[in-house]
C-alpha cells in the first residue's frame, strides 16, 4: 500500500522532480547573508565571450609595462630596510622577526603582522627560572599578543634584549 499525502499526490512519472541547489551557511560555513556573495557555479565562473586564440590589446601591454618600475621601487624600499638591524629568534614551534617592516610572530601554522604604526608597544620578559623568552606586541586598542621563544641557554636572554632594543630604537617611534 502507498502512503499518499493529499488527494493529487500522485507523483508524474513523465516529469521528474528538479531541486534547487542548497545555498547558504548549511552549505557554506563562510557564507554571511549581506556580506558576501554566494560562491559563483561552474557555468558562471567562466567568461562566455572568451576566445584564446584573441590577440592581445595593446590596451593590456601598457599596465604590465608600468610594473616592472614599481616593483624595482619596491626592491629598492626592502633593500633600504633590510640595511638596518633585525631581530630575529625561533625555536622548534615559534618564531618572532622584527625588522623595517614590522613584527612578525608565528607559532606552529599561525602567524600574525604587524606594522610600526599598528603597535602600541614591546615588551619583553625572562623568566627567574626556566628558558622561555616572552615578547609581547601590544596594539594601541588595549590587545596584545604574547610569544614565547624557548632558548638554548639562559645567556641568549641579553643577546636577544640587545638586538631587540636595537631594532626597536631604530624603528619604532613613540609619540
Amino acid at each position: 500500500m502507498e502512503q499518499r499525502t493529499g488527494a493529487s499526490s500522485k507523483p508524474s512519472k513523465a516529469e521528474p522532480l528538479k531541486a534547487e541547489p542548497v545555498t547558504g551557511a548549511g552549505f557554506d560555513p563562510a557564507f554571511i547573508p549581506g556580506i558576501t556573495a554566494p560562491a559563483a557555479t561552474e557555468a558562471e565562473a567562466e567568461p562566455q565571450d572568451a576566445n584564446p586564440a584573441e590577440p592581445a590589446r595593446a590596451e593590456d601591454a601598457e599596465p604590465e609595462s608600468a610594473q616592472p618600475e614599481e616593483s624595482a621601487e619596491e626592491s629598492a624600499e626592502d633593500e633600504k630596510q633590510a640595511e638596518g638591524p633585525v631581530f630575529e629568534a625561533a625555536d622548534r614551534r615559534a618564531k618572532i622577526v622584527a625588522d623595517g617592516k614590522g613584527v612578525r610572530l608565528s607559532l606552529d601554522e599561525e602567524s600574525c603582522e604587524f606594522s610600526w604604526d599598528e603597535i602600541g608597544a614591546v615588551e619583553t620578559e625572562s623568566p627567574r627560572f626556566g628558558k622561555r623568552f616572552t615578547v609581547t606586541v601590544h596594539t594601541p586598542d588595549r590587545r596584545w599578543y604574547p610569544i614565547e621563544i624557548e632558548a638554548t641557554s639562559r645567556a641568549r636572554f641579553a643577546e636577544w634584549e640587545s638586538e631587540l632594543d636595537a631594532v626597536l630604537d631604530a624603528y619604532f617611534e613613540t609619540d
